[in-house]
This record gives C-alpha cells, sequence and structure tokens, in this order.
C-alpha cells in the first residue's frame, strides 16, 4: 500500500475544491471512526469472549468496530486525494474484515450456540440498522480499555499529515509515477 501511495498521486490539482473536500470529509471520517470505536469499547470492554454483547453499537450492526475501522480506512486514504485509490484501498480492507469476521462467526456460534443464531439472524454484519438499537439503564465501564481503544484510533489521524507531505513531495521534488482522480 505505501508503494502506492507513494508512486500514485491525485489526478485533482492541490488547492483545487474537489481535492479540498475530499480531504475534509476524510477528516470528518476518521473522527467519526475514533469516536465511534471509542463508543464500541464502552459496550464490550473486556467482555468480549466472556458473553454474546448485543446491546449499544452491538444491537445496531454484528460488527461496530470494524465498521468504523472501515470508516477510519476510507478517511485516512481520503488524503491521499485520489478517490479511486481511496476506493480501492477500502475495498481490500472490506475484503479481509470479511475474512476475519467468518473466522469469528465460527467461534461466536461455537461459543452462544443458542444465542449467536438469535442475535445475528435480524443483525446486519457491518451496515447498521437503527431500528434495532437497544440499550440497557446501566453500562460497567473499563476505563484502561476504552483509553486504549481510543489511543489505538488515533494512527488514523497520522494520515492526515503523512499524505499532506507526500502530496507535496508529489507537487516538487518527486512526483508520482501516475496521478488518479
Amino acid at each position: 500500500m505505501l508503494f502506492a501511495v507513494l508512486t500514485v498521486g491525485s489526478g485533482w490539482p492541490e488547492g483545487s475544491w474537489i481535492r479540498r473536500v475530499t480531504g475534509d470529509a476524510g477528516i470528518l471520517l476518521i473522527l467519526t471512526a475514533i469516536v465511534g470505536r471509542a463508543w464500541c469499547s464502552l459496550y464490550i470492554g473486556g467482555r468480549k469472549k466472556s458473553e454474546l454483547v448485543q446491546e449499544g453499537p452491538y444491537s445496531l450492526c454484528r460488527n461496530p468496530l470494524y465498521s468504523f475501522s472501515i470508516i477510519g480506512t476510507f478517511g485516512a486514504l481520503a488524503q491521499t486525494g485520489s478517490l479511486l485509490l481511496t476506493l480501492a484501498f477500502t475495498a481490500v480492507t472490506v475484503l479481509i474484515f470479511m475474512a476475519v469476521v467468518r473466522q469469528e462467526e465460527v467461534y461466536l456460534s461455537r461459543a452462544f450456540p443458542e444465542a449467536y443464531p438469535i442475535y445475528a439472524g435480524p443483525t446486519p454484519r457491518f451496515l447498521p440498522d437503527p431500528r434495532l438499537w437497544r440499550t440497557s439503564q446501566e453500562l460497567t465501564i473499563r476505563p484502561g480499555l476504552f483509553v486504549r481503544t481510543l489511543l489505538d484510533g488515533l494512527p488514523f489521524l497520522a494520515a492526515w499529515p503523512l499524505f499532506e507531505f507526500i502530496g507535496r513531495l508529489h507537487d516538487g521534488p518527486l512526483p508520482p509515477l501516475m496521478r488518479l482522480p
């Protein structure tokens, strides 16, 4: 991926409205991913293997942590300024998560043989369904896990200055091998 990012530049001129909108939307998606991943950790924090979490973001879809990670990936890659490159690598990310999810589903089916099929039936894998929202009145939070998940999401923000730097290289002394829209 790094090779592609270093050798492929945005087809949109630096400072153009579409490049600015793409970059700004990407930052919003990165922030959404960081906050969303932290929200998920409030509900699953340390309970992942001991119980089937079905509340909060896990009531909307079965894999909200991965969903928010996909959003963060899209946002980070949007910083390249190339929609084509962003879509291609986000698609690869989705395929990787699909493989991981299939393995996790086998584990969950074995660990929770009665509850998992009932939960999985109506609950989508990745795309949330707001009609399914449910939560309890109380939530036990493990602050250490929450902070760790919050910090785990911060590397998405590193994409902003990294791709800004690479973009300046592409517009200056190290032009890319090709430019993609």
